[in-house]
């Protein structure tokens, strides 16, 4: 599938504003149908992403199947309010169980499905958990992208390699176009907590058989920050059907770096759903 042109892109009602959740206010985007229109995708970013880092990857998914599009940067990311650090260790559950049930409650999503990629995969899956204890009514699936389940060596020796990256000047200054002020915030803060001697402990495998919505997770050959053994957690732990996806040739970011695979595979799955 090629990539939406800008003006097809604008085709698609986007609107953005700011929504309070979390003590904060957050930067939105909200592509295509309303709410009351058709289901929605609410997109979660990873941990060095926001609205924009998603490009126009929502704006095609949600043309390929009719749905909305909620695209949502949190706290200390893009232009959302800032974030001082020290994050805690549990930032994804808090975000889980605090700021994601409280925008899509204020946006009005009524029905619909949770898009998310690494860190965002995670709060997604911790979300779905606890569906059942009666905010999640509204959530027909999960398509994941690289979800960490819990922590490898590998992932944190790439992460560990992170700050010396953001010191090349190119790569910083796409830091700061996507991030304004928040660029070096959420750089330090997400580095900081992922590197914590208590964060090796870090696990959401004992949550996995309360995730009963369908999942779909996908994740490339050659990711950096794990290995094949989150595709397998989360294939063997969910309580509901699971569907997964090798992708050759891929690192961390298939919906960048496989993006039609990507696309084609997330579009089967939700039309299937709908």
């Amino acid at each position: 599938m090629a990539e939406l042109t800008q003006s097809e892109v604008a085709e698609r009602d986007a609107v953005r504003g700011t929504v309070a959740a979390g003590g904060r206010q957050l930067e939105y985007e909200w592509i295509g149908p309303a709410p009351e229109a058709a289901p929605t995708l609410v997109f979660l970013h990873d941990g060095q992403g926001c609205v924009d880092t998603w490009r126009d990857f929502p704006a095609a998914l949600a043309a390929a199947t009719g749905c909305g599009a909620l695209v949502y940067s949190r706290a200390g990311y893009g232009g959302s309010e800032a974030l001082p650090g020290p994050w805690p260790v549990s930032f994804m559950h808090d975000e889980a169980r605090g700021a994601l049930p409280q925008v899509i409650a204020a946006l009005g999503v009524r029905d619909g499905f949770l898009v998310g990629h690494s860190d965002g995969a995670s709060i997604s899956l911790i979300y779905a958990a606890g569906a059942d204890d009666g905010g999640g009514a509204w959530l027909r699936g999960l398509a994941l992208e690289a979800p960490h389940v819990f922590v490898e060596p590998v992932c944190l020796e790439s992460i560990a390699k992170l700050p010396g990256l953001y010191r090349q000047s190119e790569l910083w200054r796409r830091m700061v176009r996507y991030h304004g002020a928040n660029a070096a915030g959420c750089c330090e803060s997400w580095v900081d907590v992922w590197l914590r001697p208590e964060f090796r402990s870090w696990s959401i495998e004992a949550l996995l058989p309360r995730v009963r919505t369908p999942v779909l997770a996908i994740q490339g050959e050659r990711d950096p920050y794990g290995t094949l053994a989150h595709l397998e957690a989360v294939a063997a732990g969910c309580g509901g059907p699971v569907e997964t996806l090798l992708l050759p040739a891929c690192g961390h970011t298939p919906h960048r770096q496989q993006r039609d695979a990507t696309l084609q595979a997330m579009t089967t799955f939700l039309r299937h759903l709908l």
